[in-house]
């Protein structure tokens, strides 16, 4: 009987600590799932990422009147019509970012449409530790017809966002020359550029030469050229894109003659 206990105890104890093998070592048809922190900004299966968004400026304006790219009172204008944004430094990226577009939609505020709208880097946000910092006009354009201004009280928001190309139909590249600029230097603000709105590079032809000459980027969308002589004119600007590595060249586009303050206009834009 003894022996018949024993042996079967021992049985037991077996089973028990096959069991206890089978509980502690992983199969290979089981994965534990493993342990992540989740950015603030992520990449949805939809192509869209996630950050929140806030607003500034008037409810119905844009933003700051003017912005750090240097843009002014063109960000109220067509073809900007105040959809535009402030973005933080990831974005704004010293001001490389001006000019860039971004697809912008909400839906999980109640007021939300769930529409996606295009919106223009024309501005930074220093201190957000989200990406959009939107119009009044724009961060009210995601809502249901009626509810922009319940939209806008809820202050920060949920939303999506993609990189998109930047499309301006019929418009060109508009050249806007710094009151700053003179016979031995010139800046200007370089807007509304096709394809991927920021620039790599900006380079000058003067006159009858044959040479490129870089620009420097000054700030936001301002970009300048220090002969420390006088420039012959007429000038060509020659630009190149950040993502696409895309070339446009302005012949001739800023006259004999020209003034601060003006606005010159290519033939074209970026294709």
């Amino acid at each position: 009987m003894a022996l018949t206990l024993g042996t079967t105890f021992s049985h037991i104890l077996i089973f028990i600590g096959s069991l206890l093998i089978f509980l502690v070592t992983p199969s290979s048809c089981f994965k534990p799932k493993t342990l992540f922190s989740v950015s603030s900004n992520f990449t949805t299966d939809s192509g869209y990422s996630s950050t929140m968004a806030t607003w500034y400026g008037p409810p119905e304006g844009d933003g700051s009147e003017g912005g750090a790219c240097g843009y002014q009172n063109a960000v109220g204008l067509p073809p900007f019509n105040s959809m535009i944004s402030a973005a933080n430094p990831s974005i704004y990226q010293s001001g490389k970012g001006c000019g860039s577009c971004y697809q912008v939609k909400c839906t999980e505020n109640p007021a939300c449409s769930g529409n996606p709208f295009t919106v223009v880097i024309t501005d930074e946000c220093p201190g957000c530790d989200h990406y959009f910092d939107l119009s009044g006009k724009a961060f009210g354009s995601m809502a249901i017809s009626g509810q922009a201004d319940n939209l806008r009280n809820a202050g920060k928001i949920p939303v999506e966002y993609q990189r998109v190309t930047c499309n301006y139909p019929g418009v060109p590249i508009a050249f806007h020359v710094d009151f700053g600029s003179n016979q031995d230097y010139f800046a200007t603000v370089i807007e509304y550029e096709n394809g991927d709105g920021d620039l790599k590079t900006v380079e000058l032809k003067e006159g009858n030469s044959e040479t490129w000459e870089a620009m420097q980027q000054s700030w936001g969308a301002v970009w300048k050229f220090n002969k420390g002589a006088q420039l012959n004119e007429p000038f060509s600007i020659r630009l190149t894109t950040i993502e696409s590595g895309k070339m446009f060249v302005a012949n001739n586009v800023i006259p004999v003659g020209w003034q601060p303050g003006q606005t010159y206009r290519a033939i074209g834009n970026i294709n």
